[in-house]
């Protein structure tokens, strides 16, 4: 009996170490896909899950167990300090709720990171129960298989994740878990004793048919696909099928930028193809001055600089010297829109043309316009050579004690500020920067302030400053909602603020990934929803270095922080002369030897706190929270338009007229009553009304086109449409 108990459990065990194989394969294409880090911390809950099933604890203790698993990560990820400490549960609370309410109102890209990392933990929770129930109770799990090839495949063939030895790898598992199974099935069916011999005689011949199988497949000769691409056709088609009718604005590049601010809609037009040897961002110009409303540029008539192929450009983005590090590349852009401008990365240095071409930079903005004969041209196809930099953040500590050898005239046109600039503004900046002394810490404080919880992502509900706000202000205060204008505006202000020299910058993100292109190089495709704007400081003796504050963009600027050349200098500077008395290391060894006692006694003081008052209220807390979400969510079609009929009633100002019209978009859609690819507002809008035989949507339609098209936004057009808004936003209720 002895022997057979531990045959059991070993071949239960194999079977969940198998199960555990398939579910890493799920994991594995995120840390190349997405910006998802610490992959390690969900393969631990993937691991402990799984144990807590094989040797049977109570559902109740598994779930406080994995429930106390998964918020101790959440505050190692997201909080510093002891975990044992209480100050971070009221912030974490507070962003669960403030999370539930993005989920109610479907603002899913405003979600934090955090609660994003939560809801992975939830699904991870029910994959390994899943597991679980094929494995043991069904004992099939063909299909769970099955959709690891097809999950695994379709990354393969869309996206840059190369999946060769995650087929054979999973196709092993698959079969070693299947044969398992029905080995098990068969005993179970036939009622037959399990022992080790007759354990033999199955695993043995499925271990070398598996084996075997593998082998020659390795070895065998593979053809060549026979298939064509499939992303170019579906993208063909997609394209073909039909547009974006008519609305708000759409996103792309402009070059008014004096009124920013209002929502848009994303339009997926091509505007170029580059082949690049690593992810870089793409510029076209900067902006210098700030208005309050947007941005300008104060530019002399005389402040074109002319160039052509072969010539040095005269874009000096960074001073090339011991602090800055680079690396030569190539990029190879073909345009599929007139723009009559070249993109190109930071550091370029040549642009190959066709010949004739010549170039003109805009001293003012750096914009490099295409001339042919002496007009602007667009370029259908061109070559830019340019060094990719990294920077040396010792170099970068030490640019404030260096502001005084700027030239004045850089610090006074980037640090300018309007003088109607609301003072809470300068005030907040110098809020989050009080604690760091130099320019890089100062400049980095300002990057994470817009990673908070409170501030949120949205092309939709973005407002549009009235004619006594200031847009900047407005974002920081008011709305907290908005897009990389808003983000990279306001911390270009901030900048300036506290005495850094900056800029504003627009262009296109990297793009997507599209294919290799061979010896090294990747094909990207960048469309109009790449547009993109983001932030550049200057720094003495280094030039100008970009930042990234717009809350779900990574910044691909890299930087050298010198950590040994520091901690060695610090300890050169620490180190005492042989006829000095090293007396203050023993008063702050002594000082040492203290703090270690009151740390202690802190610690587990807080801990019977926690653990006395609040851990299992929290505990039982999160539980209804979740369960009470869920029901909310479930049966949000009965509660969502009183919600936004009560947020909308009380307000007088005609500038919500245009929210409330997009939020009743959304309702209808929820209802049943979809919108076509290619209707206009104005079809859609008979559509709805003969559904519900009325008028009211095409009244509020004329209403809203009228304010789309021409702009005009009469006093009262609030109050007169709110009736015609809450009349069909009622209807939506099922």
């Amino acid at each position: 009996m002895r022997t057979q108990k531990v045959q059991k459990d070993a071949a239960t065990f194999l079977l969940y170490a198998l199960g555990f194989l398939l579910l890493w394969e799920w994991l594995r294409p995120l840390k190349e896909l997405t910006d998802t880090s610490n992959i390690t911390v969900f393969l631990m809950f993937l691991v402990l899950s799984l144990m807590l099933a094989f040797f049977g604890v109570s559902p109740l203790l598994s779930g406080f167990i994995k429930g106390l698993y998964i918020i101790y990560e959440l505050h190692y990820l997201y909080y510093d300090g002891s975990f044992f400490l209480t100050s971070w549960i009221p912030h974490f609370a507070g962003e669960l709720a403030h999370n539930f309410g993005l989920l109610a109102e479907r603002e899913w890209p405003s979600m934090t990171n955090l609660f994003r990392s939560l809801l992975f933990f939830t699904l991870l929770w029910l994959m390994t129960y899943l597991i679980q129930y094929w494995l043991i109770n069904r004992r099939k799990i063909f299909i769970f298989f099955f959709m690891t090839l097809v999950y695994i495949a379709v990354l393969d063939t869309f996206s840059p994740y190369v999946a060769n030895g995650a087929i054979v790898r999973t196709v092993i598992t698959g079969f070693a878990v299947m044969g398992l199974l029905t080995f098990n099935r068969v005993l179970d069916k036939e009622g037959i004793k399990k022992e080790a011999s007759l354990s033999r005689k199955w695993m043995v011949p499925l271990a070398l048919l598996i084996a075997v199988s593998a082998g020659l497949g390795f070895a065998a000769p593979k053809a060549e696909p026979i298939w064509p691409d499939p992303v170019p056709f579906i993208k063909s088609y997609g394209q073909n099928s039909g547009g974006d009718g008519p609305g708000i604005k759409k996103i792309g590049y402009g070059e008014d930028d004096s009124r920013l601010g209002g929502p848009f809609i994303g339009d997926s037009q091509v505007v170029f193809r580059a082949e690049v040897e690593s992810r870089h961002y793409w510029k076209v110009e900067t902006k210098d001055t700030y208005t309050g409303k947007g941005w300008v540029t104060l530019q002399p008539e005389e402040e074109y600089l002319p160039f052509g192929m072969g010539e040095d450009i005269p874009v000096s983005s960074f001073i090339d010297n011991g602090a800055v590090e680079t690396v030569e590349e190539k990029s190879s852009v073909l345009t599929f829109m007139n723009y009559p401008h070249v993109v190109y990365p930071l550091g370029v240095r040549s642009i190959n043309a066709p010949p004739f071409i010549t170039f003109e930079l805009e001293a003012a903005t750096e914009k490099i316009r295409t001339l042919d004969g002496g007009r602007p041209v667009s370029l259908d196809q061109y070559e830019l050579g340019f060094e990719k930099p990294k920077y040396s953040v010792t170099a970068m500590k030490e640019a404030a004690s260096k502001a005084g050898t700027l030239p004045e005239e850089l610090m006074s046109r980037y640090t300018q500020l309007p003088e109607e600039l609301p003072e809470r503004v300068r005030e907040l900046a110098l809020e989050i920067t009080q604690d760091q002394t130099d320019w890089f810490e100062k400049a980095r404080e300002l990057e994470r302030y817009f990673r908070r919880s409170e501030y949120n992502y949205s092309q939709t509900n973005v407002a549009v400053p009235g004619e006594n706000e200031d847009y900047v202000d407005q974002f920081l205060f008011d709305t907290k909602q908005g897009y990389c204008d808003n983000f990279s505006s306001s911390m270009v202000v901030m900048a300036r603020a506290v005495g850094m020299p900056a800029r504003w910058v627009k262009g296109y993100t990297e793009g997507d990934f599209k294919q290799s292109a061979g010896s090294g190089l990747r094909l990207f495709e960048v469309t109009n929803n790449n547009a993109h704007s983001w932030v550049e400081i200057y720094f003495p003796e280094i030039g100008w270095v970009p930042f990234e504050p717009t809350q779900g963009f990574n910044n691909n600027v890299q930087f050298n922080f010198d950590t040994a050349a520091q901690n060695a200098n610090r300890q050169e500077a620490e180190e005492p002369k042989e006829s000095e008395t090293p007396v203050k290391p023993e008063k702050t060894e002594e000082k040492d030897l203290e703090k270690p006692s009151f740390s202690i006694q802190e610690l587990w003081e807080s801990m019977k706190t926690f653990a006395g008052k609040y851990w299992i209220a929290f505990m039982i807390s999160i539980l209804a929270v979740a369960a009470m979400a869920a029901v909310f969510y479930l049966k949000r079609g009965r509660w969502l338009p009183y919600y936004f009929i009560w947020r909308f009633k009380q307000t007088k100002e005609d500038e919500h007229f245009p929210k409330a019209y997009l939020i009743l978009l959304k309702e209808l859609d929820r209802y049943g009553l979809i919108r076509k690819n290619g209707q206009t507002l104005r079809e859609y809008a008979k559509y709805v009304d003969s559904f519900f035989t009325t008028k009211d949507m095409s009244r509020l339609t004329a209403r809203y086109e009228q304010l789309v098209y021409r702009g005009i936004l009469k006093e009262g057009s609030w109050s007169e449409n709110k009736e015609l808004w809450e009349n069909l936003i009622k209807k939506t209720i099922a």
